[in-house]
């Protein structure tokens, strides 16, 4: 990723499956930690080796002119199925920065927008020149999250992007963190709240102690 947060350029990769959900993108068996980490090897796993475990030659993140690809282009209702987080964690562990495809699945794009893995929406049109771009060339494609521009040697378009979710991006924030930076208002609203509502204020605690007298 460039040095500059608002910046994502690297090498893309194409990936051109429609519907590719949760399941494929983080298989089950790669869920059984507790915690995030671990996660790099499962990703596309069944599409990266075969049932024995050996990489498959003819998918493109094992080919070595795609080492180091940080960008996907894939097809349309990328992420859909199951809500599992794994799968963005899985792809931003493997070094995946952006994806770019027509549409994604609902939970998923939420999912990695508050992740900070960036999510591209394009024409499926736009897309395709992009795959076929990056499969003949392999010219690099840059993704300008201020401005919301995609750039390569052949396409320079625009693309949308919430105001919060590019805020998140731009100050690497989550949702939490967007919130606390609302911390002054929400405590002058709590006080104002109890202020006016004083009776409602520690119920249970003041409850139990008339229990207990």
């Amino acid at each position: 990723m460039s040095e500059a947060t608002h910046l994502i350029q690297g090498r893309a990769a194409a990936i051109r499956i429609e519907n590719l959900d949760t399941d494929q993108i983080m298989p089950k068996q790669f869920l059984r930690g507790i915690d995030k980490s671990g996660l790099a090897q499962g990703l596309l796993y069944d599409l990266r080796f075969d049932p024995a475990g050996v990489p498959r030659p003819d998918f493109v993140l094992n080919q070595p002119r795609y080492q180091g690809a940080n960008i996907l282009l894939c097809g349309s209702n990328f992420g859909c199925g199951s809500s599992r987080e794994h799968a963005v964690w899985g792809l931003q562990q493997y070094g995946i920065q952006a994806v770019i495809a027509p549409s994604f699945g609902e939970i998923f794009y939420s999912n990695a927008m508050n992740n900070q893995l960036m999510l591209v929406m394009l024409p499926a049109q736009q897309v395709h020149a992009l795959m076929e771009e990056a499969e003949r060339e392999g010219s690099p494609v840059l993704i300008d999250v201020d401005q919301r521009r995609v750039k390569s040697k052949g396409l320079d378009v625009d693309f949308t992007v919430s105001d919060r979710h590019r805020q998140m991006f731009l100050e690497r924030l989550d949702v939490i963190g967007l919130t606390l930076r609302q911390r002054a208002a929400i405590a002058a609203f709590a006080e104002r709240h109890w202020r006016q509502h004083p009776w409602y204020q520690n119920v249970a605690s003041q409850t139990r102690q008339r229990l207990r007298a």
